[in-house]
């Protein structure tokens, strides 16, 4: 049986009319639709054109505190012997640095370690020994105390020093001047590209920042550490400066 209905029939050409005029209409909405997006109430092109740089300031400033990492190491034949080893050496490190005046808040415990020492000679590798370390991290906050820690601490067992880092203590007013710099470096590069571009900037839309400062870390060679433990002399610590920066991501409005 053929159940193909012919448009010739007038309910079904009612039908075919009523469905032409439902998506004629649906596609002037559709339209009107993407015209109130693209346009504002006076017909103007409401687009957000946008132009972003980034900035950067930098400020050099005097350290006024250092970060020691000081630690001792240890062998023996037996494990036990040498962790006792070990934390006899830094107990008399610690008060060494007591002594000094530093406060006990400002030494904390960054490593404790005990690993076997093996003769890889030998098939299997056979352990000849063991190995403890023990290592602190101490604040200094008076500069000019930096080469008597590092002295009287090798001179009371210390034998690492796995570095200085100089640091500044509160920041707030060099990074005030560097964020400064770092919204002015970003708003010349946009002047240029803007004129280059043939564009006028109208305002800020967003900013966002980032950065610190960069410490400076100084690390003590072997023969640096043998020659601080000679008693007659004196480790030279130069703090010189710290670079502090500041980083800016600014969109601009233009038109």
């Amino acid at each position: 049986m053929n159940t193909t209905l012919s448009l010739s029939r007038p309910n079904l050409r009612w039908m075919s009319a009523a469905l032409a005029a439902g998506m004629l209409a649906a596609s002037f909405m559709g339209a009107g639709a993407i015209a109130v997006q693209a346009q504002s109430d006076d017909g103007s092109d409401d687009t957000l054109r946008t132009l972003s740089v980034n900035g950067t300031g930098r400020v050099n400033a005097v350290p006024d505190v250092a970060d020691i990492s000081i630690g001792v190491l240890e062998q023996a034949k037996e494990a036990g012997a040498a962790s006792q080893k070990a934390a006899a050496s830094m107990e008399s490190v610690v008060q060494a640095l007591l002594d000094l005046g530093i406060d006990e808040k400002d030494i904390q415990t960054t490593n404790i370690s005990l690993s076997a020492r093996y003769d890889w000679n030998k098939d299997p590798a056979e352990i000849v020994g063991w190995e403890a370390r023990n290592t602190v991290s101490v604040t200094v906050r008076d500069i000019d105390l930096v080469g008597d820690v590092v002295d009287t601490t090798v001179d009371s067992g210390a034998n690492q020093v796995n570095g200085i880092s100089f640091r500044v203590e509160d920041p707030s007013d060099a990074q005030e001047i560097a964020r400064v710099a770092a919204v002015d470096d970003a708003r010349a590069k946009a002047d240029q590209l803007a004129a280059a571009a043939g564009v006028e900037i109208v305002g800020v839309i967003s900013i966002s920042e980032s950065g610190g400062q960069q410490p400076q870390p100084i690390y003590m060679a072997r023969e640096e550490m043998a020659f601080a433990a000679d008693s007659s002399a004196s480790t030279p610590v130069l703090p010189g400066e710290v670079e502090l920066s500041v980083n800016v991501y600014i969109q601009y409005e233009i038109a």
